[in-house]
């Protein structure tokens, strides 16, 4: 499919109502699907106006889509990891060169900013070539150590878990449906794809370009829908469950998950701070303070929602940040003409509004921003920044998840690890040194599954070869990295000897068996033990 202008494009991109009807149309694998089912309303945020409309599956409908998933894995399972590979980079290649419409269509069904969308963009292909090149050797046979040497000999090997059901949000509609799914297609399994029903396109075309690399048809399905209905019943049909979204629906999700004893991964929630050290370049941390609480209008899990500053450059460091936010744009538009978009919905404008008013009724200075701006479209809000914030306050307590930020000044860097750490959550934070050992050290200190320092957020996320996830109420299990693949297998082993049973031989009494079992399991261990520490020996001196 190659999207081209006409007549009716939607706001001067290359997307008209008909093309998202057309891809609504694949939702479940089935035409009649899609034509049959009472539909829901997608809007574009910057206007409030609708853009298409999607199905209201069943639960009938979720069970029919694991089942032709479930049927069609085997021929996917029967490509080599090499060869999904080479499908991979044909994906890769396919959102390469597709770049303009699917920008086009994150900003149509989010309303972020363009450089947002890039920034989101971006992840794919990488996510898609990371898991093309380390994939098949995470996957491949591994040898380990037998129960006696030379004669057992045992290895691991890698099955999929079967059908993988990924429930992805609407912030990121675009990179975290594809961060979660592609690795679970790398280990040989199948997918049931449900995106937030305020985000569909996206992902329904992203699945029709790993059709088009090669992923055979109904290997990786998407399905639509109210989340209680939809989301709840693909827990229950499928093998794994990956979730990303609030930590309070994750609680229900992982409920469900452990009733029906299958594993499950959650990104959810958090409230990460920002830890700004007495001699951090001040005019660079404002500019990472900027980035890391308005990117995505504030509306990105890793954002900062709270500042901890060295009181000794606590007003250095507002009289940077406060204008170098104030220098932002707001605005739909489908250039770089704008840095911040649009809210997604009305409730989560109204969330936002009322932790301002709440922090500024209970006694917060508001030192720029602090309102909706109506004139630029009815869901953008004005960039925060608050001091003095109440701890009993809304922004204080819960997350905001909108471009609200506090700031506090600490009396040392102590002060503010306590900070950073006193909270239910920890799935990413920040630290601003100009001594980056110091950085590491401080980092090592703050409960938060990453940390980054000198950066708010990008340096962690795009090192695709590390684990990325939250503890406490930022979830459970990690995405990227080696751990982001090993989540979606279940590893086998292989065990086998030469000598048949591992019990007396015929004519050796058990007594004596036994004792020269027990001799030769202490002698190996006296072996081991030497090998152990020459090792250690050899390591510290060179």
């Amino acid at each position: 499919m190659a999207v081209s202008r006409t007549q009716g494009a939607l706001f001067g991109t290359e997307w008209t109502r008909q093309e998202l009807n057309r891809l609504a149309g694949l939702v479940g694998g089935t035409e009649d699907v899609a034509t049959d089912r009472d539909k829901l309303a997608v809007t574009y945020p910057v206007t409030g106006a609708e853009i298409g409309d999607i199905p209201l599956l069943t639960a009938d409908d979720i069970q029919r889509a694991v089942e032709r998933s479930k049927a069609a894995a085997s021929e996917w399972q029967e490509l080599s990891p090499d060869e999904r590979a080479e499908i991979f980079d044909r994906f890769a290649a396919l959102v390469e060169n597709h770049r303009q419409e699917l920008l086009d269509l994150i900003q149509l069904e989010t309303g972020k900013a363009r450089q947002h969308a890039v920034e989101e963009f971006i992840d794919v292909p990488m996510t898609a070539n990371y898991y093309a090149e380390k994939g098949p050797a995470l996957l491949a046979d591994e040898r380990r150590e037998g129960a006696v040497p030379v004669i057992t000999r045992t290895e691991v090997v890698s099955d999929p878990v079967g059908v993988v059901g990924v429930i992805s949000p609407w912030n990121y509609p675009f990179n975290l449906a594809m961060t979660d799914l592609l690795p679970a297609l790398m280990a040989g399994n199948s997918v049931v794809l449900k995106p937030d029903e305020k985000t569909p396109f996206v992902a329904l075309r992203l699945v029709e370009l790993l059709i088009q690399a090669g992923v055979p048809e109904d290997v990786c399905l998407v399905v639509t829908g109210e989340g209680p209905v939809v989301g709840s019943a693909l827990v229950d049909l499928v093998e794994y469950i990956t979730f990303t979204g609030s930590s309070e629906t994750g609680r229900l999700v992982a409920e469900q998950a452990g009733r029906n004893l299958i594993d499950c991964s959650m990104e959810l929630g958090g409230k990460n701070p920002m830890l700004v050290l007495g001699d951090a370049d001040i005019d660079m941390a404002a500019r990472g303070a900027v980035q890391g609480c308005f990117t995505n209008a504030g509306q990105l899990c890793l954002s900062m929602e709270r500042i901890y500053v060295d009181e000794r450059v606590f007003e250095e460091f507002l009289e940077a940040f406060i204008p170098e936010t104030e220098k932002l744009t707001l605005g739909g538009n489908f250039d770089y003409t704008a840095d911040v978009g649009s809210l997604i919905d009305e409730p989560q404008l109204e969330r936002v509004a009322n932790h301002v008013e709440d922090a500024r009724e209970r006694g917060a200075t508001v030192h720029t921003g602090g309102t909706n701006r109506p004139d630029i479209g009815p869901l953008f809000y004005e960039p925060t920044i608050l001091t003095d914030v109440p701890a009993e306050s809304l922004p204080a307590c819960e997350e905001t998840f909108g471009p609200v930020v506090r700031v506090e000044p600490v009396s040392s860097t102590e002060a503010a690890i306590d900070a950073a750490n006193d909270t239910n959550y920890g799935l990413n934070a920040s630290v601003w040194t100009a001594d980056r050992r110091r950085g590491h050290e401080v980092a090592r200190q703050v409960t938060s599954g990453t940390v980054c320092v000198n950066d708010a957020y990008a340096t962690g996320w795009a090192s695709l070869d590390a684990p990325m996830g939250g503890v406490g109420d930022s979830g459970i299990g990690r995405r990227h990295g080696p751990e982001g693949l090993k989540r979606y297998v279940e590893p086998k082993t292989i065990a086998s000897s030469t000598l048949g049973p591992m019990n007396a031989p015929p004519a050796v009494p058990d007594s004596v068996f036994a004792r020269g079992m027990m001799r030769s399991t202490q002698l190996l261990r006296k072996v081991k033990k030497t090998a152990r520490n020459l090792s250690i020996t050899f390591v510290r001196k060179k």
